[in-house]
């Protein structure tokens, strides 16, 4: 088992068998239970699929146990000895082997313990001024299923360092140099011990995670999540769920398989526009006044009274004429009814509702004993003055018509939204035809809260009147066996088919279609956000609405808010209704080398003099190159040529071409993201004001290596 060392000359010193022998005895232990594991997990998986699915929380738990068990099966099939991450030796000589899942061996014994669990802690966390019982720290660097370099450190004064390897060239400074590609590269077993202690903080209140570029805030809120999910008693076991908001699409891409790769996908990704089906066609607003009115949280609190205009009940009289009597409905019997729903049922999905509780209404004017419910609801349904009246006093609204009017009816805005100004008013004025803007989304993100499912009171009238039928068919079956026993003497049976337990135990509400939901509508017992500092009070609105716990995990920097960010992060969420905050900042930037940030630091601090600028721990020796723009496609072809792996990114240069390893993007869609090259094109075009200045900042640490800044 030596062999899954493939360490290149350089590193031959680290091949002494006195080095690996400990590890390759381990990983041989590892490979023969790898499969047995395999063999286990899938046998347990199609056991599970054979259960009958049965309904209600039986077949959630099917569903759960389905799903846990797939997850736990791909990563064992993706991953070989390399679900290893590294070891810690403990001062009393214990050695605990740290992967990305557990894995036992024949007799029970831990041959890895999960990244998550507390036994692995001492491997992410120690360090020499606090060793928590570690002798020593083993990283290793897996490439293609061999271990191509390990890393080892001393943790405890006096730890015998004979067997170990504790070269300057570590394994942990060239992985965070290593080539990038298109996805997100693995980094879990080089986390750091301050960004550990973020990830395992527990999930009360909200967590602001506050770093510059590279400091690690991104992989600190992905590993969160999956460690939540993992360790927190709110989230574990299926106990809750978790969304995780990115800024933009190519945010998402970039790092879709990091959480599968830790042992989770059940983590929903979102972007802010995702959360509103208006938002895949949604296009910029591109006033700056229109946005900041709408930025605010005035308009979205508009949404209330708007609706609210269309629950006032009826003042007029109503005779009502049912199978067992007539009855007169009077305004007071209106307003019982419309006020029967709550205040936290949405609007369409209460209508039915009221129609309940005029039913209730009905009944008690008349012989309750003798009338059914469900018939005089059906009745009631089938009286046209008083359809008609309902349906006048409290119509289904489509979100989009409600927004829409705002816009349309100055005198609507102006009664739902009375702080405007007549310049507001102006400026909102919209036609119906003009298309949405990122701006509208939460307006219409509140509207569809507020409103539900236009469609729900078609649904539950079809849902009624198949239980009625399912019931009256029950009905028939149990006269049918009454009449089949009227000769008998099994009075004990007679009288339980009597029973009105019987009727409804036979019939099959699973079996009648309900109302489908939207996955992204929450509630979440936890949100991740990363790029919060970019979010507006009204965007806020749309992730608190979907967290009512207010447990979030908050990653940003407020020197890179291109609206500016002149709060604290306590004060910003306070104004936004997150009283509860704990602050962790992140000052090492593993990321970006020297060079670069001796350069892109001066440039936001021209514009944020007290931004959190971070340290770089690494220099890469290439110096920033300046360039002509018109020289950009060849150096960019040439660099390709010179690197047979790495991603190279243009900054400015819409026109640029796209290739397998070149990306062009904006300065507002690189947010997230890492390339070995940044090109930055024209940034002293880009604008004078704060948003240019962070543009050019962002731009510049995407950079894991070399940097090109191209003027005209």
């Amino acid at each position: 088992m030596a062999a899954v060392f493939a360490l290149p000359d350089h590193l031959r010193h680290k091949a002494e068998p006195s080095m690996i022998d400990r590890d390759a005895r381990h990983f041989a232990a590892m490979a023969a239970r790898l499969d047995h594991a395999i063999a286990q997990t899938s046998d347990e998986l199609t056991e599970v699929l054979r259960r009958p699915g049965g309904t209600g929380q039986q077949a959630l738990d099917r569903d759960q146990d389905v799903h846990r068990l797939e997850a736990r099966l791909r990563l064992l099939r993706r991953y070989s000895l390399d679900l290893c991450l590294g070891r810690v030796v403990g001062t009393d000589g214990t050695v605990t082997y740290v992967g990305r899942l557990g894995l036992s061996d024949g007799s029970g014994d831990r041959l890895l313990v999960d990244w998550r669990s507390p036994a692995a802690a001492p491997f992410f966390a120690a360090t020499p001024a606090r060793p928590m019982d570690v002798e020593s720290r083993r990283r290793y660097r897996w490439q293609g299923g061999y271990v191509v370099d390990y890393w080892d450190e001393v943790l405890s004064p006096g730890a015998a360092t004979a067997h170990l390897a504790l070269d300057d060239d570590s394994a942990f400074l060239t992985g965070l140099a290593a080539s990038r590609s298109p996805a997100m590269r693995d980094v879990l077993g080089t986390i750091a011990a301050d960004q550990d202690a973020i990830i395992r903080a527990d999930s009360a209140g909200a967590l602001v995670v506050d770093g510059g570029p590279g400091t690690g805030k991104t992989v600190v809120a992905l590993h969160r999540a999956a460690y939540l999910l993992y360790a927190d008693p709110r989230l574990s076991q299926g106990h809750g769920s978790i969304l995780f908001v990115g800024p933009h699409d190519p945010y998402l891409a970039y790092v879709a398989d990091v959480l599968p790769s830790l042992g989770e996908d059940g983590v929903l990704t979102c972007t802010p526009r995702d959360l509103v089906p208006e938002g895949a066609s949604a296009v910029a607003e591109r006033d700056p006044r229109i946005a900041e009115l709408k930025a605010g949280t005035a308009l979205v609190n508009a949404i209330e009274p708007a609706v609210a205009l269309y629950e006032e009940p009826p003042k007029v009289e109503c005779t009502v004429d049912t199978p067992w009597g007539e009855v007169d409905l009077t305004a007071p019997d209106w307003a019982e009814a419309f006020a029967a729903p709550g205040p936290h049922v949405p609007h369409n999905e209460a209508r039915g509702l009221v129609w309940e509780a005029l039913a209730e209404i009905v009944a008690d004017r008349l012989s309750r004993e003798e009338v059914d419910l469900d018939s005089l609801v059906t009745a009631l349904r089938r009286d046209a003055e008083l359809v008609d009246t309902l349906e006048r006093s409290w119509v289904i609204l489509e979100p989009t018509d409600v927004v829409a009017d705002l816009w349309a009816v100055p005198a609507y805005l102006r009664r739902c939204a009375p702080g405007l100004r007549d310049e507001d008013l102006r400026l909102l004025r919209r036609d119906e035809s003009v298309s949405w803007t990122d701006a509208d989304l939460p307006l219409l993100d509140a509207a569809h809260a507020r409103l539900g499912d236009p469609g729900h009171d078609r649904t539950e009238q079809r849902r009624h009147d198949a239980l009625v039928e399912q019931r009256t068919s029950m009905d028939r079956v149990v006269d049918d066996l009454l009449a089949a026993m009227e000769h008998d003497d099994g009075e004990g049976l007679w009288s339980s088919l009597r029973q009105e337990g019987l009727r409804e135990a036979l019939v099959d509400e699973s079996a009648v279609i309900s109302a489908s939901s939207d996955v992204l509508s929450g509630p979440f017992a936890h949100v991740v956000v990363d790029e919060a500092q970019e979010l507006t009070d009204a965007q806020w609105a749309m992730l608190l609405r979907r967290c009512p716990s207010r447990s979030l995990t908050v990653v940003g920097d407020r020197a890179q808010a291109r609206r500016g960010f002149t709060e604290s992060w306590a004060e910003r969420l306070a104004r936004v209704g997150v009283p509860d905050v704990r602050e962790s900042t992140l000052t090492l930037n593993y990321r970006t080398p020297r060079e670069v940030m001796a350069e892109a630091g001066p440039v936001i601090r021209a514009a944020i003099p007290d931004a959190n600028v971070p340290e770089s721990i690494r220099a890469s020796g290439s110096p920033v190159v300046r360039t002509k723009v018109s020289d950009v496609p060849a150096l960019v072809d040439r660099w390709l040529s010179e690197h047979e792996e790495g991603v190279a990114c243009v900054i400015g240069d819409p026109s640029f071409p796209e290739e397998s390893r070149v990306r062009s993007l904006s300065p507002t869609l690189v947010k997230g993201l890492e390339f070995d090259l940044v090109v930055v094109v024209d940034p002293d075009g880009w604008g004078e004001d704060v948003a240019s200045a962070v543009d050019r900042y962002v731009a510049m640490t995407r950079t894991t290596r070399d940097l090109v800044i191209a003027r005209p």
